[in-house]
């Protein structure tokens, strides 16, 4: 079957022979002529075949009559990322080069004028993603009342992130004689209910058996151990030892890993770039454009370039976590063995992963093999503790607390060292203002005490409304006072006899007044 026998329009088909395609796949075929007869279509396929074009080429052909009116979009597709958003808009460019179609992208990390600006002309198709539509929809930007044909793609991705209440409440607001086109890799039972809420008896085309993996991928698990230079220094390896490696997805689990990973693999001379959600779009996009035009082989993501990127020539993908659901392995390793190519796809499985490697094994229907040796040819990491401790001198938990005791020994250190600074400031300060208690003592005097150093006012005052320092100074002279002067002299504590300048200061007391 050829594109011809499809019952698209001549301008598409001109356009798709121009791209290099002459054979349509399987969910292409089957979606295609439904599309044009304006009925319902519930797609089911793995990722990599085709899907985007199952909805594009014959929304192509419905858009060649009518036009856009100000604000209110002809056409609506949802995508979960801004990543497939911005994919989807480069598959209407590159079809729709012989329409002249509007086409506008509402997705985070875009001035929202510009966008406004678009809409405000006029929008024959509308890409989105749910959270900015609804953004310019609030700020009365945005009417949806004339939508036509409603396409949700990555309806499982959509579950995932958590937008399924934002589509419930967009597609409340498109017209209910709307057509609708709900395309999705996986079918939880969560999805199949809001497909049978969102669609009117539908035609449900199904490719692959759902969840399953192409069969040009190559999958391989290989052991490794648990922590993370170890599974590194395993990554670093697998990609050295790698076959035909071209470029490779290394999948993540955690955003942090990313930024991570990326700087571990560039120390070690690989030219690697980074893709998560946390990124600001001109740099996911900068990252993306590097890796598919071939300057970076090496890409370190998210699940965020999990569903439904375009990247055919992918030869190798890498799983450095295993996903912690097990459709993410499928959209995974889908990024490799597009179009008919081979692809190869490995695994790295540490101890603890045993449960989601049961998980993703169950849902492809097939066990995975091992690359050398599975978990149990892996060295006992408690045996090995001990090990590792003897040849450092000790492990690397307690040399941690080790130095943290040591800095801790200098901060106290420091401390002592600045209080004992301070003290010798103030003995010379007091000798230099008052005569030392040794030429008292040779003129056969009696020290002085803190009451009598004092001025005449300052005697007056009672010891209940002194300072607690000059209670505690004069307590101190007190009892050198009543010492005997032959017995054992007591250590001196703090400042001993000598009293720093400003405690020799007079207390001012202000005097009541009678309406006091």
């Amino acid at each position: 079957m050829s594109f011809a026998e499809l019952g698209l329009s001549e301008k598409v088909q001109q356009a798709v022979e121009a791209a290099g395609y002459t054979t349509p796949t399987p969910i292409q075929a089957q979606a295609i002529p439904h599309v044009l007869a304006r009925r319902d279509v519930l797609g089911v396929a793995q990722t990599g075949t085709g899907k985007t074009a199952a909805f594009t080429l014959p929304m192509l052909t419905l858009l060649e009559q009518g036009r856009a009116r100000a604000r209110m979009p002809r056409t609506l597709i949802l995508e979960p990322t801004r990543e497939l958003a911005a994919q989807v808009e480069e598959n209407f460019e590159r079809y729709g080069s012989n329409h002249k179609l509007n086409v506008a992208l509402l997705i985070g990390g875009v001035s929202f004028a510009d966008q406004d600006l678009k809409i405000t002309r006029g929008v024959d198709v509308l890409i989105a993603t749910p959270g900015r539509l609804l953004d310019h929809f609030e700020r009365g930007k945005l009417l949806l009342t004339g939508v036509e044909l409603l396409v949700i793609d990555e309806a499982d991705r959509m579950l995932d992130m958590g937008f399924i209440p934002d589509i419930e409440r967009i597609v409340k607001l498109v017209p209910f004689t709307r057509q609708t086109l709900f395309f999705s890799a996986t079918m939880p039972p969560e999805i199949q209910r809001l497909a049978d809420d969102f669609l009117h008896n539908p035609v449900r085309i199904e490719v692959a058996r759902p969840a399953s993996t192409a069969t040009t991928i190559t999958q391989r698990l290989v052991a490794t151990g648990a922590e993370g230079h170890q599974k590194r220094k395993t990554l670093r390896k697998l990609i050295r030892a790698a076959e035909e490696l071209n470029n490779g997805i290394i999948f993540c689990n955690r955003k942090r890993d990313v930024a991570q990973l990326q700087k571990s693999l560039s120390n070690h001379g690989f030219n690697v770039a980074a893709l998560h959600g946390d990124m600001d779009q001109r740099a996911r996009m900068a990252a993306l454009d590097a890796f598919r035009s071939g300057e970076v082989p090496l890409l370190v993501a998210s699940d965020v370039a999990a569903r439904g990127l375009d990247i055919p020539a992918v030869s190798h993908v890498f799983n450095f976590d295993v996903p912690h659901h097990a459709e993410d392995y499928v959209h995974r390793i889908g990024r490799t063995g597009r179009a008919g190519r081979s692809g190869a796809a490995f695994t790295l499985v540490g101890r603890g992963d045993e449960k989601s490697l049961a998980a993703i094994e169950a849902l492809i229907g097939q066990p995975i093999a091992w690359a050398e040796g599975d978990l149990a040819s892996l060295p006992d990491e408690e045996a090995a503790e001990p090990e590792r401790r003897g040849r450092g001198g000790r492990g690397r938990r307690d040399e941690g607390r080790a130095e943290g005791r040591r800095d801790e020994s200098r901060r106290d250190e420091g401390r002592r060292d600045e209080t004992r600074r301070r003290r010798a400031r103030g003995n010379r300060q007091d000798e230099a203002e008052t005569p030392p208690p040794s030429t008292s003592r040779r003129n056969g005097e009696a020290p002085r005490s803190t009451a009598e150093r004092r001025g005449p006012d300052e005697r007056r005052v009672p010891e209940e409304r002194r300072h607690p320092d000059e209670r505690s100074a004069g307590r101190r002279s007190d009892r050198g006072r009543n010492r005997d002067d032959d017995a054992m002299p007591e250590a001196e504590i703090g400042m001993g006899a000598h009293v720093p300048a400003f405690l020799l200061r007079p207390v001012v007391l202000k005097k009541r007044t009678e309406n006091e």
